[in-house]
């Protein structure tokens, strides 16, 4: 089975900007991404229009923090304002630095601007060491760090990457300063129409609308995939946006659209439920994957040859 490859014809690749963010630096490991002409745009929503009107093949984003969870914009942009697959994950290890000018000192810093998910993951850091400093919010780390080596702010100081570091000149005052060192975060490439092929070693994502909020609607929805011994591993609620109380479900799990069992629990819930929204079916990450994919490959060869040895038992 073929390792994960960007879409066919795709030329063009948008992400949040500008250079500099950790969505950069994600994009910059996989390599037949990162070869394709890039774009970055100064919001999530900006990447995901652009890729979804055609502007750009391809968009990559965050979708998901170990610490702070789901990143919402990307999902309700995903499940609600755009027609987009995702194509492929990619997690990264999150170190996060506090920059600023020469010369400034964390007694001098009366201001930490950052992404908000950034600031949060350095909750702790900014309790005990920076407390009653004010916060502000920048549309990514990169922004922040641009935005102050634009000026000459003495008291401001910025949570980001080394990379912005070095590309805008600014100086760590305080390195690593993430709460959690186990700290990573998952992004996606998305585009439209295109599905991945199977790999043998796959992810599914789906959104999940119940007919009715009754009780015991939940758990309809998880025995179609217990009864076929599929792994769930994301099942997150999310406002529908048409009425307070009114949740939908997200769903990662195990496996491709392409798996027979993966295609009939699909075929089920599209059946007793109000709706289902296939948001991708996509290799999945990890540093296993190219075993996983090669113990799937000889799996099924002897699953083919034991049913085709089977078969020639039926009488004519």
């Amino acid at each position: 089975m073929p390792p994960p490859s960007a879409p066919p014809h795709a030329t063009t690749i948008a992400y949040l900007g500008p250079p500099g963010t950790f969505t950069e630096q994600a994009l910059l490991t996989v390599p037949d991404l990162s070869a394709l002409e890039q774009l970055p745009l100064p919001t999530i929503p900006d990447v995901l229009l652009a890729t979804d009107d055609g502007r750009v093949d391809i968009g990559f984003v965050a979708i998901e923090n170990a610490i702070e969870g789901s990143v919402n914009v990307t999902l309700d942009m995903l499940a609600f304002e755009t027609e987009l697959f995702i194509q492929r994950e990619v997690v990264m290890p999150v170190s996060l630095h506090l920059l600023a000018h020469e010369g400034v000192r964390l007694d001098d810093v009366t201001t930490v601007v950052s992404f908000p998910h950034a600031s949060a993951q350095c909750r702790r850091f900014l309790a005990e060491h920076l407390p009653g400093v004010a916060t502000r919010a920048a549309n990514s780390t990169a922004e922040a760090a641009r935005v102050l080596a634009e000026g000459a702010d003495a008291h401001t100081a910025v949570i980001a990457t080394s990379r912005a570091a070095e590309l805008y000149d600014l100086r760590t005052v305080a390195a690593e300063i993430e709460d959690h060192p186990e700290n990573a975060t998952r992004f996606v490439a998305v585009a439209r129409d295109h599905i991945p092929p199977p790999t043998g070693h796959d992810k599914t994502s789906l959104l999940v609308f119940q007919r009715a909020d009754a009780p015991g609607s939940l758990l309809s929805i998880l025995q179609e995939f217990a009864a076929r011994s599929i792994n769930l591993t994301k099942l997150e609620s999310r406002p529908t946006k048409r009425g307070l109380g009114d949740y939908c479900f997200l769903i990662d799990l195990e496996g491709h659209l392409d798996d027979k069992v993966v295609a009939d629990a699909l075929r089920s819930l599209k059946h007793k439920q109000a709706g289902v929204k296939l948001l991708g079916s996509y290799p999945a990450a990890g540093d296993a994957g190219e075993q996983r994919r090669a113990e799937s490959d000889v799996a099924l060869a002897g699953a083919e040859a034991w049913l085709a040895e089977l078969r020639q038992r039926i009488g004519r």
